[in-house]
Formats: C-alpha cells, structure tokens, sequence
C-alpha cells in the first residue's frame, strides 16, 4: 500500500475508468420473499461470468449502511460521474458493474432497514472492500450505525473499510473528526485500511464533486491492490 493511501483520512489515487469503462445496473426485490445467497448473474450484464479467458475477473464491493443514508445516490453517482439522487429506500439488492481495462468491479448495495440488516454478513466473506455510507446528520441513529459496523467486521480483522460520511452539505452535518469519533474507527484494529471521506450529492446531472471523485479513485485503487 503506498503512501498515498492513509489511515482514517482524506485518501486518493489516481486510476481513473478508461475509455472502456462501462455499466449496467439492476434491482433484486424482497417482494416479501428471501434475498438470495449470492446474486445471480443477469445475461448480458456488465459483470458476466468472472475468470473467462482474455477477460477481467469481476471483484466484488458491499455497499452497507443505515436506510436513508444516500447510499443509492452514492453509488450511481460513482458509476456515472454524475449525481444521480434517489430518495426511493432499497427494497433489496442494487448491483452496479463498471468495467475498466483492469477489472469488472461490481457493486453490490443492500437495503438498510431492519428487515434486511440480517442478510449482511452473508456478502462478506466474498468481498474485496467495504463501503460503510452514514448520514452525517442523523445523529440519532450513529449509535446504532456504530454498532452495526463494527459487529460486521468483528470476524474479519483485514477487510479494507471505506467510510463515506454523506450529505456533508446539509446544516448540523457532523464534521470529520466528530464522525471519526462517534464511530470509535481508532477501534477498528491495526491490521485493517481504513479511509473516511466526507461526501455529498449536488443537483441531479451536475458532475460529481471532488470529494466524491476521490472516494472513486481510492475504492479502484484498494480494489486494484486487495487481490
């Protein structure tokens, strides 16, 4: 990991989606029944079937986090480079797949209600990095985001974490260091990379800002470096 990685702080590296760059999305519904184990791959999607010869192998990023966070905002903004808000609550699963000459990356987004917190750890195990996105103006509730973070990593002691503190922009937003604090990251263990990075999402079709561009830049690398 070089230096431009950094503990706990505003981190970034450049590598960039090429020309090539593309990607496909889609929705898993509960619709009152179980989520899946694992999502199925969807004919035709951007993240096909990983390992095929001359091909890129899909890694996989979680995105978790509170109902309510921005976290499907965060992640289509990442996609796109554009912000794209979405106020409609995950219901299941959104997966976005971008392709670079050097990966398929597929994110995979669980809803954050209480209803589907269960299903979380069962993605882990086959994950590169974490993406933990928080409302930093829900004080409330980061007691309980607290909590869940760190009850999701408690088994595994090497997980990069990514902490996206979003909507930054909105009035009483906790500050970096408040957050850092209130979710005890100093916590988290010696052996694990953990980045927070404060976030926002503008006007829909604006160009992402660019604390966002840095947050994409530094998931690619940690992606790129955690094989």
């Amino acid at each position: 990991m070089g230096s431009s990685l950094r503990r706990a702080g505003l981190a970034g590296a450049a590598l960039a989606l090429g020309a090539g760059g593309a990607f496909a999305a889609w929705r898993y519904l509960a619709g009152g029944r179980a989520l899946p184990p694992e999502p199925e791959p969807r004919a035709g999607g951007a993240c096909g079937a990983a390992g095929e010869q001359g091909k890129p192998q899909s890694k996989q990023i979680l995105v978790l986090g509170l109902d309510g966070a921005g976290k499907t905002s965060v992640l289509h903004s990442l996609a796109t480079n554009h912000v794209k808000r979405s106020t409609a609550p995950t219901e299941g699963i959104n997966a976005v797949c971008i392709n670079t000459e050097e990966a398929k990356m597929e994110f995979l987004e669980i809803g954050g209600s209480e209803s589907l917190r269960s299903y979380w750890k069962m993605y882990l195990p086959r994950v590169l990095v974490l993406i933990y996105v928080v409302d930093s103006a829900d004080h409330e509730r980061f007691p309980l985001a607290k909590q869940l973070l760190h009850q999701l990593i408690q088994n595994d002691s090497t997980l990069p974490v990514v902490i996206l503190a979003n909507k930054q922009d909105l009035k009483g937003a906790y500050c970096i260091t408040d957050i850092h604090d209130a979710l005890a990251l100093s916590e988290m263990g010696d052996e694990r990379k953990v980045f927070l990075i404060g976030t926002h999402v503008a006007e829909d079709g604006s160009e992402i800002p660019s604390s966002m561009k840095d947050a994409k830049e530094l998931i690619t690398q940690l992606v790129s470096e955690t094989q």
